[in-house]
């Protein structure tokens, strides 16, 4: 009986580290399109409007 609730326990523990493996890989995705997706954003931005060109005097 000990040696079916422990394959329980080890599934069950499997199961949360698969789900906690995924959860961390979605708030990577999040914080890396919310982070750098602005950034980048404002750099293509500027860039389009002729920003980063050396001023012509």
């Amino acid at each position: 009986m000990r040696k079916k609730k422990s394959k329980k326990n080890q599934t069950n523990s499997n199961l949360k580290d698969q789900k906690l493996g995924q959860t961390k890989n979605s708030a990577k995705l999040l914080l890396f399109v919310f982070g750098i997706g602005p950034i980048i954003g404002i750099i293509i931005f500027l860039y389009s409007k002729g920003f980063f060109n050396s001023p012509t005097i």
